[in-house]
């Protein structure tokens, strides 16, 4: 497992007798940005959920870095080891400006107010300003949240998880709502974090998909039902049947 960040091995959730992810088996490698795809109750958010220790699988283990099981651990203990999710709704405070949306977010012990009122090192300032260049936000460091357009915060709470210097990094919809423009600054921003670190998306926005994948993997009735290059997954047939339906296939292949 020398180029695994995570192996996830035969993960079983059920709820009320549905099973949510049936025996599921993968792994995500150093540097991968992963597309999880897949028709609505296929698993795919569950499956996040059980990474970042939310949902606890009745059966299976999720080995990060070689030898560390998740299940075992809390949500809190798995952001420190290195895992962060974001969700699909941007979790900013409006009410603060974007520098200090990071700085709270910067990995320590304090509590909010007195975070914000304590003085940033050097080291910290440093973090921060790198994740505001990276994340197209350097010209709006100072301006408030709230006042960010829909991309903008998307790109704000990204940048949020950043400064948390993350392995891997949990991303659900993250282009939900967004601006051809504001899609296409997503997916240039996705590679370039997955330069530095793993990136695993759910996405259902297939053109962002075909743009900006290397690998997929597509579940359905909770199981791996196709997993590969874009390029393989796409011209699969039980994909064009079962995920994207027999009569848009040439919107598929296109």
């Amino acid at each position: 497992m020398g180029s695994t960040i995570m192996y996830l091995e035969g993960i079983t959730v059920s709820f009320d007798g549905f099973k949510a992810v049936d025996h599921l088996s993968t792994y995500v490698e150093y540097g991968e940005l992963r597309f999880l795809i897949g028709p609505n109750g296929a698993g795919k958010t569950t499956l996040l959920d059980v990474i970042c220790g939310r949902v606890k699988p009745e059966r299976g283990r999720v080995i990060f870095k070689e030898d560390i099981d998740m299940c075992r651990k809390q949500e809190h203990e798995i952001v420190r080891l290195g895992i962060s999710r974001k969700f699909q709704t941007p979790a900013v405070f409006t009410n603060l400006s974007v520098f200090e949306n990071l700085e709270l977010s910067l990995r320590q012990n304090r509590g909010v107010f007195s975070s914000l009122f304590a003085k940033l090192t050097s080291d910290q300032e440093d973090i921060i300003f790198s994740n505001l260049e990276t994340i197209g936000l350097a010209e709006k460091a100072w301006d408030k949240a709230g006042s960010l357009a829909h991309g903008e915060k998307q790109w704000l709470e990204i940048g949020m998880l950043l400064v948390q210097e993350p392995e891997l990094l949990l991303l659900d919809e993250p282009v939900a709502g967004m601006t051809k423009s504001e899609t296409e600054k997503t997916g240039e921003l996705l590679q370039s974090i997955a330069k530095n670190r793993s990136v695993l998306v759910v996405e259902h926005d297939m053109e962002f998909v075909r743009q900006f994948a290397k690998k997929v993997t597509v579940l359905h009735e909770g199981k791996i039902l196709c997993e590969g290059p874009v390029e393989k997954v796409q011209n699969d047939q039980r994909v064009v049947e079962v995920y994207l339906g027999r009569g848009r296939e040439k919107n598929v292949k296109h």
